[in-house]
């Protein structure tokens, strides 16, 4: 804790080698360099200690991986939720990419470098192996690093990373945010232990919904499904030119985002729109929903100072007069 009374993270070397530091100080330079609310601030660092330390915010609610690999189900992950979290990953990836004065390219995109903050907002860590890129160059040659499970493959047989390399490691923790499962499984076997082959399987035998977690499925309509597996394939091409940018994943993963509803909502008001056509004109115009308990809740005030209520299917009248107001309240046309 700082002296103005803020909680901070402090990360450290667990061993005092040069490969560290140099990690520690290309962290440094270029968290100095980039403002973005989706990334990890750095607040300070120290390199003349015996090991290095940097001084970040303090994120409270861990990785990304412990909060979809949570055994203990405690909280429901919605398809809201989910979309949000990439959106906010692919935004800062996006900005990392072309909106920096000089591009950089993360080179290490995993669940694990993926901290959710007490809003479960996303913010991007983890920059020891990250690099600048001058606007002319295409791709960088190094020594192959990074993640297995996450690997462009490409990168891999030619030791060249693209910006599309990261593309391809998104599209990986989007498979993640989708299925709830592991990178690699060391349960599954074969070609199955590799989320990535599991997943193209699916696709070529058409039963990609199949793999997809159960509130997935349960939240979004099959087109819906289907048009977010197609954008994850396509950050998993084998060919990193026909990969879309980070900033066309971030744009079609925002209009998803903002233009989702959850199907238990839209099949709610369809069996209301059902219900409604059985109404009498002297029935009021307010209608009371209440998604909470899984059940519309529909009230109204009826002539003579009766009121009535009830579910779809099962109007009642009872004694008594108006109508609690609530935020939740639909006006009715009579």
């Amino acid at each position: 804790m700082l002296s103005d009374g803020r909680i901070v993270a402090i990360k450290k070397s667990k061993v005092v080698d040069e490969s560290q530091l140099e990690q520690f100080i290309n962290e440094v330079v270029i968290l100095s360099q980039v403002n973005h609310r989706n990334v990890v601030k750095l607040l300070g660092c120290c390199l003349e200690t015996e090991v290095p330390l940097l001084v970040s915010e303090f994120i409270s609610n861990g990785t990304l991986y412990d909060f979809i690999q949570d055994e203990t189900n405690e909280f429901s992950i919605s398809l809201n939720m989910r979309l949000q979290i990439a959106t906010e990953v692919a935004g800062a990836l996006s900005y990392l990419h072309s909106s920096t004065s000089t591009p950089i390219y993360h080179r290490d995109i995993k669940t694990t470098n993926i901290l959710l903050d007490e809003k479960y907002r996303a913010k991007v860590s983890d920059f020891g192996t990250s690099r600048f890129v001058s606007l002319e160059q295409t791709h960088l040659t190094t020594l192959v690093k990074g993640t297995f499970g996450y690997l462009d493959p490409e990168y891999f047989q030619s030791s060249q990373f693209t910006e599309k390399s990261d593309v391809y490691s998104f599209g990986v923790v989007l498979l993640e945010l989708l299925t709830r499962e592991k990178p690699i499984s060391l349960t599954k076997f074969g070609e199955h232990r590799s989320l990535v082959a599991y997943f193209m399987e699916a696709v070529e035998e058409g039963r990609v919904l199949s793999i997809l977690d159960a509130m997935v499925v349960k939240e979004g309509s099959m087109s819906e499904l289907l048009a977010i597996a197609n954008l994850a394939l396509r950050c998993l091409n084998l060919n990193g030119k026909n990969r879309p940018t980070m900033k066309e994943v971030s744009i079609e993963l925002e209009g998803m985002r903002l233009s989702h509803v959850p199907f238990t909502i839209q099949t709610s008001f369809g069996h209301i729109s059902k219900f409604l056509a059985t109404m009498t004109p002297e029935m009021c115009c307010v209608m009371e929903i209440d998604f909470k308990a899984g059940e519309e809740k529909l009230t109204g005030d009826v002539g003579g100072g009766s009121r009535w209520s009830g579910g779809p299917g099962e109007g009642k009248q009872v004694a008594g007069g108006g109508v609690r107001q609530k935020k939740n309240h639909v006006p009715l046309l009579p």
